[in-house]
């Protein structure tokens, strides 16, 4: 007789459809808006120390992004991505990893990447794309990737990074290496079919990795509710799929903290993947060429202001004893400052050498390389006054 791969069912004898439309899936709060702790919620065991250089990293993160948005628009870099009012979800989750898990991000997890020790400079120097840049200056700015803190280089395209996060985790599984990947994107990346393959993937060869979606309301201009999707979320879907699933607070540092390193755990002893939706807020457009006025209010905006995260944090650090206001705020200027010079800096520091641009792929750059990068010179040598970085590297410059 043929074996029966069908679970056992439940059986019915009278027709009902579920209505998927009234599942709702609840979400974890730790920490409110004034700073205070919910009743009957438990504070995870975090450190003083650890505590600072979260609250340390977000106040960074939150420089960062308002500096370079302003270089931006003053014409010094060519695009940025901020992470304003998401920096709990970026730097909490990765508080709550081991250094040596993989980071795969989408594109607002600088939070995650600075809090692994990527510096000011290094920073910089990629958004410049001078010499010092570790991609060489091949990447457009925000798209970083560092192998010595196990970030991996984000991609512009939409999703590609989640099946990349299966498949790496399915090889952390295979090695045995006691680690797990953790992969970031946002709602509106949830509807591209890579999402789907990868958590499905995911569950049926249960591997270590954590699906971290930033539900910020918005993919670019289109709003999440009414016209991404019909159901509750992104959440219900890791519930189909069969993997562990939990909603957070994405503004609130405890309860994605809490919730990262409880899915550590079921990834790294048990090889469960984990779906973790944080239900956040975007609070710059999607990118410097994006103009939120278009399609969203001033009083959603400052709605979602009142529930900001890095205020919220330093509220509890405060009510702690373990910072002051007058602290924070000397914190913040001296960072600001750091920015600044920096910033300085790397614009100061000569774009890479032309040669640079068919080096590391292959061992031996093959021959149409070669003679593409000789049409790219002639190009530049005919027309040097729109490359004046690049033309004065080219010929007889330093290498």
């Amino acid at each position: 007789m043929a074996k029966d791969n069908q679970h056992q069912l439940d059986i019915v004898t009278q027709p009902k459809f579920i209505d998927g439309s009234a599942l709702t899936i609840p979400m974890l709060q730790i920490l409110k808006e004034d700073g205070s702790v919910q009743a009957g919620a438990d504070v995870p065991d975090m450190s003083q120390e650890l505590a600072l250089k979260i609250f340390d990293t977000m106040q960074f993160i939150r420089i960062l992004d308002e500096r370079m948005i302003a270089a931006q628009r003053q014409g010094r870099i060519s695009f940025y991505l901020s992470s304003l009012g998401e920096e709990a979800a970026s730097i909490g989750s990765a508080a709550a990893l081991s250094d040596s898990d993989m980071i795969m991000g989408q594109y607002r997890e600088q939070g995650a990447l600075a809090f692994r020790g990527f510096t000011v400079e290094q920073f910089m120097n990629q958004l410049f794309s001078n010499e010092r840049d570790l991609g060489k200056g091949r990447q457009m700015p925000v798209h970083y990737g560092t192998a010595a803190l196990n970030f991996m280089t984000i991609a512009s395209p939409l999703a590609t990074q989640i099946p990349q996060a299966t498949g790496y985790a399915y090889g952390q599984k295979m090695d045995k290496s006691g680690n797990c990947t953790i992969c970031y994107f946002g709602e509106g990346a949830a509807s591209e079919g890579d999402f789907h393959a990868a958590l499905n993937m995911a569950a049926v060869y249960k591997v270590p990795v954590i699906f971290f979606c930033r539900n910020n309301g918005y993919a670019i201009s289109t709003p999440s509710q009414g016209e991404q999707y019909a159901g509750d979320g992104i959440a219900p879907r890791g519930v189909a799929y069969g993997m562990k699933t939990i909603r957070v607070d994405g503004n609130d540092l405890f309860a994605v903290y809490q919730a990262t390193k409880l899915a550590r755990e079921l990834a790294v002893e048990h090889n469960e993947p984990v779906l973790i939706e944080g239900m956040s807020y975007r609070m710059a457009g999607h990118s410097t060429s994006d103009d939120p006025t278009g399609y969203r209010t001033r009083e959603e905006e400052n709605a979602w202001r009142a529930k900001d995260p890095v205020v919220r944090f330093q509220k509890w650090l405060e009510q702690q004893g373990w910072i002051t206001t007058e602290q924070a705020q000397s914190n913040y200027d001296e960072k600001k400052a750091a920015v600044l010079a920096a910033l300085k800096a790397a614009e100061t520091v000569p774009v890479p050498h032309i040669d640079e641009i068919i080096e590391d792929v292959y061992d031996t750059p093959p021959k149409h390389l070669q003679e593409q990068l000789e049409a790219l010179k002639a190009h530049i040598r005919k027309y040097p006054e729109a490359y004046p970085k690049t033309a004065s590297r080219m010929d007889g410059g330093d290498k």
